[in-house]
């Protein structure tokens, strides 16, 4: 009896006795971009301030003045150094040790392009590239009660959206500048995103349906070309909506004076001063279109035509 209440004990001793844990190391988490082991270096990541220029930027990265005249010089068929925008963010992948000295620098011109400026070597290269994007089908639609502008921004959508319909889709088939109270419109397009999460861009509108005055449009893109990778937009007729005349001689805008042969202006005692045209209100340096071919017979500055060219 005393045996088995002493091998009880001892059961009881080591059940109680706790376990250690056993401790594992973490593996570092192998990080990649740029085309570079980022591990490998301290990675500085900055913006260009305002007055900043390359020089200086690699100076207090511990780059020498030898060294930025070289990387200038060598460089300077490839890469223009004076086209750094302040603002813009940039990358140094720098030494990881002591001394903390520069070894790429990678200049981001956008979420998506980038140059990169590698001279770790004595052989110093200048690349361009892209982050990787995806892209996603998606759908939208809308109806008008102010102007298309806002139908699209009111939901979130991309500004491009309004710009390619008016200006790729139906240019040749709809005067946007005369869009009407309950005009409807349907998308299928594509949207760019930047790891999966950012919005980069809008791609191509694959169709579109426009109810303008009770009148339905149809597009559908059609490649029309696989090796030049053209394509154009056809109806669903398939008749190309690409038409001889355009709807509109600027991109999208607006009307600021209508064509009007009955129009009475205050100013001159409420007579008809007719206005034998159509004014279209955009920012300055906005490209005007001849909406048909045709022979350019007066180039002048006139009065209130100001600059002008008649066709």
């Amino acid at each position: 009896m005393k045996k088995l209440v002493v091998l009880l004990f001892v059961v009881l001793i080591i059940a109680c006795k706790e376990k250690k844990p056993e401790i594992l190391p973490i593996p570092e988490k192998i990080i990649y971009e740029f085309g570079y082991r980022l591990n490998d270096y301290k990675v500085i990541n900055d913006t260009i301030k305002s007055g900043e220029n390359f020089s200086e930027i690699l100076t207090k990265n511990k780059v020498d003045y030898s060294k930025i005249h070289e990387i200038v010089t060598k460089t300077k068929d490839s890469f223009n150094i004076r086209s750094l925008r302040a603002g813009k963010p940039y990358t140094i992948l720098a030494k990881n040790d002591s001394t903390q000295q520069a070894q790429v620098f990678i200049y981001r011109r956008s979420l998506i392009e980038y140059t990169i400026i590698d001279f770790k070597d004595s052989l110093i290269t200048v690349h361009n590239g892209k982050k990787p994007i995806t892209k996603v089908i998606k759908t939208a639609s809308g109806i008008i009660t102010t102007h298309l502008s806002h139908a699209i921004k009111s939901q979130g959508l991309s500004p491009d959206l309004t710009y390619k319909m008016a200006d790729e889709v139906f240019a040749w088939a709809i005067d946007f500048s005369k869009l009407q109270k309950n005009d409807k419109f349907r998308l299928i397009y594509e949207q760019f995103y930047l790891e999966d999460t950012i919005p980069v861009g809008i791609g191509k509108i694959k169709a579109a349906y426009f109810e303008h005055n009770d009148k339905p449009f149809y597009a559908f893109n059609y490649m029309v070309d696989s090796t030049k990778k053209a394509s154009d937009y056809y109806d669903d007729k398939a008749n190309v909506l690409r038409r001889q005349f355009l709807k509109m001689p600027v991109k999208f805008s607006r009307i600021s004076s209508k064509y009007n042969l009955q129009r009475r202006i205050a100013y001159y005692g409420n007579k008809i001063k007719a206005h034998k045209g159509t004014d279209y209100a955009a920012p300055i340096g906005t490209p005007i279109e001849a909406t048909a071919n045709g022979t350019v017979i007066e180039s002048k500055y006139a009065g209130g035509n100001g600059n002008y060219v008649k066709i």
